[in-house]
């Protein structure tokens, strides 16, 4: 049975839809097919970004930044913004049965000194790691209880 497909989109498909496509895909992989783009992509991935996932031994370093219209043609069941931009960009999809918007900071804004940068890339990471958790085990339920 093919796993329903989820799209992450926020503005740059830089930071913070990397994070929760790489966090999602941790939690809840074996069920959902977990993909990330962005209505202007930035065309890479923040280092940052990378660095603070790999502190919580999720490797997102083969991630790469893409076009929302990049998934136009395929079945996409849920699409989850977490930029306002993006929410307002987002188009519908085939096969669109679910919507969600749950904003978070964007951390490429963050200033300071490295160590200061990364500390909002850690809480940005811990705040989409909450909430996306928390979808995952919703999914889980749902699928459990469709056996």
């Amino acid at each position: 049975m093919k796993k329903p497909a989820v799209l992450i989109l926020c503005t740059g498909n830089s930071c913070r839809s990397h994070l929760a496509e790489g966090l999602l895909r941790a939690a809840a992989g074996d069920i959902l097919e977990v993909h990330s783009a962005g209505s202007k992509p930035a065309g890479y991935v923040h280092p940052m970004a990378v660095e603070v996932m790999r502190e919580i031994g999720i490797d997102i370093s083969g991630h790469h930044s893409k076009h929302m219209d990049g998934f136009l043609d395929r079945e996409i069941e849920t699409v989850i913004t977490v930029c306002g931009n993006a929410d307002q960009a987002c188009p519908m999809y085939p096969g669109q049965l679910n919507r969600h918007h749950w904003g978070f900071d964007d951390p490429a804004h963050a200033t300071g000194t490295d160590e200061e940068k990364l500390a909002v890339f850690r809480r940005v990471r811990d705040e989409i790691r909450r909430v996306f958790t928390a979808y995952a085990e919703g999914r889980s339920d749902q699928s459990k209880s469709a056996r």
